[in-house]
């Protein structure tokens, strides 16, 4: 059956109708998935969000992600001048003034040799060395002094410096025809330490390794305990302790002062001493006051060895014949150094027939000493006074002698003694005032050793055991 034409061409203007009502029909957002209508919602905010920031991520990680590619050359430029503060007056006056150069002396180096490192004309250092007190000082430098130039830009020395000792500093102002001198004192501190220490291996790497001076090791064995202990047997943990002054400057150490006290313990036994000023005179005693400089030395040399003993009756070396050897020979070569025994004044000096070149002292109550076999005398002449430890003379083997040796007599009121086992008189304690001063002076040193010695020599000890419980007496 066939449509009618009119029914046909009905049917294809509705379709056309249709169609061109949903072509131009507006599209509502609910029927999109996430579609924009020109206001985003919260979700979209957030999605955005996380998309940039993964972005700049990338871009820091990646490197050259956000480079612009291309020939750089044919990036435009641009410059732009920044007005920058001005340099604070101070500030510009040190940088015009900072020009000071410190130098130190080598190993060798004279004072031209350094002028002429520094390119200072050897002029302007003669017209320096003229100036009073400077040449004694500057043409006898130690290697690491320090010495300044002001040096500017112009290369003049315009300021050179220089110390005159720990405490003053010298700044001499080089002008054309005059130089103008301006002494600086230079405030230094004082600090009472304590070093102490155990014997490895010497006494002097110990001391050494716990910060004493060599100065101060001297005063520790030739004025401190000298009469009490050898230390020539010295032993494997012996202990020391000394309180002692360093000087500061700016910060800085620059020397060790006196020796205020000091314990060396040895044996099983503790020997100290303290530094105290009586009567103008300077020493060092027992913490009971007693002073530690015994009236007489048993040894006029040093570690010298005993040739020949005191004795009633010896063959003489030179003679052949018996006789009494009232004296103590000891064993040294010539030239060696021969101390006083004692405070004394010269009773003789001369040649004495089979003694040789001579010396008597004279030490007051009675107490006399001879020196013989002399290779020359020192600088003292009879009637001289002569303090303990000062050089008298030389070892040699004037007179009758078959070696160089010193031949040493001790007497007292006329009668021979010998030196090396007579009892010494005993020195004066002290007393009253002086004693209660000296107690003062000391005691805070004193607990500063032990407060030391008590941190680093402290032992742990042993527990106690543990004591049984007592039987219970109605078991």
């Amino acid at each position: 059956m066939t449509a009618a034409p009119g029914h046909d061409q009905d049917r294809r203007q509705r379709l056309k109708d249709l169609r061109e009502a949903a072509l131009h029909r507006p599209v509502l957002a609910r029927h999109l998935s996430d579609g924009f209508n020109g206001r985003w919602s919260r979700r979209q905010w957030v999605q955005a969000s996380l998309f940039a920031t993964l972005g700049m991520l990338v871009a820091s990680i990646v490197p050259g992600f956000d480079a612009v590619h291309g020939d750089p050359a044919q990036a435009p430029r641009q410059s732009m001048a920044l007005a920058l503060p001005p340099l604070p007056q101070a500030r510009a006056h040190e940088q015009a003034d900072d020009s000071w150069q410190v130098v130190r002396v080598q190993s060798g180096e004279t004072l031209g040799a350094l002028f002429e490192r520094m390119g200072v004309p050897a002029s302007t250092m003669y017209r320096i060395l003229e100036q009073p007190g400077a040449k004694q000082l500057l043409t006898r430098l130690r290697p690491g002094t320090e010495l300044g130039f002001d040096l500017p830009a112009d290369g003049q020395l315009r300021t050179f410096r220089f110390d005159r000792d720990p405490t003053h500093r010298v700044e001499l102002a080089i002008g054309a025809d005059t130089i103008t001198e301006q002494v600086i004192e230079r405030p230094t501190e004082s600090r009472t330490v304590v070093a102490s220490g155990e014997i490895s291996s010497s006494l002097y790497a110990s001391a050494r390794k716990a910060g004493l001076s060599p100065s101060a090791i001297a005063t520790l064995t030739d004025d401190i305990f000298q009469y009490d202990i050898d230390f020539t047997d010295a032993q494997k943990g012996d202990r020391f302790s000394v309180v002692y002054e360093q000087l500061w400057r700016e910060g800085e150490r620059i020397g060790t002062g006196e020796v205020a006290a000091a314990t060396f313990t040895t044996g099983g036994k503790t020997f100290s001493g303290f530094r105290f000023e009586h009567d103008g005179k300077v020493g060092y005693y027992t913490a009971d006051g007693r002073p530690l400089k015994k009236a007489f030395i048993r040894m006029p040399i040093p570690y010298a060895r005993v040739t020949s003993g005191f004795t009633k009756a010896r063959k003489h070396p030179v003679l052949g014949r018996t006789r009494r050897h009232d004296g103590v020979d000891y064993g040294a070569g010539t030239g060696t150094p021969i101390h006083a025994a004692g405070d004394a004044r010269v009773k003789f000096v001369g040649w004495k027939s089979g003694y040789g070149r001579t010396i008597v002292l004279d030490h007051g109550r009675g107490y006399t000493t001879l020196y013989a076999h002399m290779s020359r005398f020192g600088k003292y002449k009879r009637g001289s006074s002569i303090k303990q430890g000062t050089v008298i003379g030389y070892v040699g083997s004037s007179g009758l002698a078959t070696g160089p040796h010193l031949h040493y007599e001790f007497r007292i009121n006329g009668v021979h003694r010998n030196p090396l086992t007579v009892t010494m008189p005993p020195p004066e304690p002290l007393k009253g005032a002086a004693l209660v001063a000296f107690r003062a002076q000391t005691a805070p040193a004193l607990a500063r050793i032990q407060q030391v010695e008590k941190i680093m020599y402290a032992k742990v000890e042993p527990a106690a055991p543990a004591k049984p419980p007592k039987a219970d007496k109605k078991a």
